[in-house]
């Protein structure tokens, strides 16, 4: 790429735009009307045979709106049909998607304009910085433009283009060798089985360790517990309350155990399920809430209050919590598929919560989950997880964001549609199990008061 060629587009918005597009893509930048020129034939010049493809212009009200087709451009002035085309607008994070609605038409090869959505969106008019604008209406089903959209939600009536790109859309590449070594082996989940089942914490005081888990609504944490249980029993179990919600299923603090199905005794570890997180002030877990629960003062079956948090007064509350009381590691889990467009209002809540960890000098842990909706060669073969160079940069984003080294992100699959355990399934979980004892020890290897 052309060192003048930076793209107009945040990286928040071009994450936003491919995620639309399966996830696995990027964006590479072909055309840049500021450099190349407002001209169709320097559109041409750098477009053509070109695709899948997002055209974006930018006008100076601020507003940032364009395209998506699979079909690749031409000058041959016919229609062509692309029944996953769409354009879009942004209203500050959030991306405005508005399907095609007449397929055939999707996108019309003009030899004297910019990209051109059906005759409905045209960017770069007629060798002009203009954008052409002739939508249909969301409101009159009987309307038969080729998108419905209202001016005002795309541009703002402003027809004064500052800006055209044009991007190629990429699919992201395999390592040729996995980054992360795992046997993917029957004998390796039996070792790592014996491994946590034979765990005990170094201070005797301490019969189990105890694990929090926090993150957004529907990011997994219930379902991983599930899943983990679903290992030792031998088929997939669901007693921690899971779904699709989004508000929090969950409403109560819990704290599950999980007893081997083969000798009937406990594993000397709890999993502690709290509310899910979520963007909208005052709804979800409050993050001021994490102070009581990392330092035992919570106790198991707590109802949780998003707009008031447990006093010291409070019944219920525990003032002298022991230390096989407190949380010993911290896992934040986080949803594959929405890491790269998370709210800022939630990565505000994810950085209070780990501000106040960090004071307590607790461990921390992040799960990547729905790892196999994020990337179809994982869907395909879960084994191919550490190959996958998609999934590596969803891993780098989620340590970044939550402000722990790469080796503190481990991916996992939940138990979701399958009816009967998976080997490959079961060893990412137990492995994601065995790092956190890992820093579970780190935690009382760190001197206390």
């Amino acid at each position: 790429m052309n060192s003048k060629m930076k793209p107009e587009l945040t990286n928040e918005q071009q994450k936003a735009i491919c995620s639309q597009l399966g996830n696995v893509m990027k964006l590479k930048l072909l055309y840049k009307a500021s450099i190349h020129g407002f001209t169709s034939a320097a559109f041409h010049q750098h477009c053509d045979n070109k695709s899948p493809t997002v055209s974006v212009g930018y006008n100076n009200s601020g507003f940032v709106f364009g395209g998506y087709t699979r079909q690749p451009f031409s000058q041959s002035g016919q229609f062509v049909s692309d029944d996953k085309a769409f354009v879009f607008s942004f209203s500050g994070e959030k991306l405005n998607k508005y399907p095609v609605t007449d397929a055939s038409r999707a996108v019309k090869m003009t030899k004297n304009s910019g990209p051109n959505f059906g005759d409905t969106l045209i960017l770069a008019n007629k060798n002009k910085p203009k954008v052409f604008s002739n939508p249909g209406s969301p409101r009159n089903p009987f309307c038969k433009k080729h998108y419905s959209f209202t001016a005002e939600e795309m541009h703002d009536n402003n027809l004064d283009l500052t800006q055209c790109e044009v991007y190629q859309v990429e699919e992201y590449h395999t390592f040729e060798k996995p980054w992360r070594e795992v046997t993917w082996k029957y004998e390796e989940k039996e070792k790592l089985i014996e491994r946590i089942k034979s765990y005990k914490p170094p201070i005797s005081s301490v019969p189990a360790a105890q694990v929090l888990l926090v993150g957004p609504v529907g990011a997994g944490k219930s379902s991983f517990f599930n899943s983990f249980k679903s290992v030792f029993r031998g088929h997939v179990t669901g007693q921690a309350m899971a779904g699709t919600s989004t508000t929090s299923v969950t409403r109560l603090f819990r704290t599950f155990t999980v007893m081997s199905e083969l000798d009937g005794k406990l594993l000397p570890f709890v999993i502690c399920d709290t509310m899910g997180l979520e963007a909208e002030e005052g709804a979800g877990l409050n993050p001021v809430e994490i102070s009581n629960i990392i330092n035992g003062h919570i106790s198991d079956q707590y109802q949780f209050n998003s707009s008031v948090p447990l006093h010291s007064e409070a019944l219920g509350f525990r003032k002298n919590p022991e230390l096989k009381d407190k949380i010993h590691c911290v896992t934040y889990v986080l949803d594959a598929t929405k890491i790269s467009i998370m709210l800022q209002n939630m990565e505000k809540k994810l950085k209070a919560i780990r501000e106040t960890v960090n004071l307590s000098r607790i461990p921390q842990l992040v799960l990547l989950t729905k790892i196999d909706e994020a990337c179809p060669l994982v869907k395909e073969d879960i084994t191919k997880v550490y190959k996958s160079t998609y999934i590596k940069e969803l891993m780098q984003e989620a340590a970044t964001r939550i402000g722990v080294s790469l080796s503190c992100v481990v991916p996992v699959k939940n138990y979701s549609e399958e009816l009967k355990p998976d080997m490959s399934i079961d060893i990412l979980l137990l492995s994601a199990v065995d790092q956190m004892l890992n820093l579970v020890d780190d935690f009382f290897d760190e001197p206390r008061d």
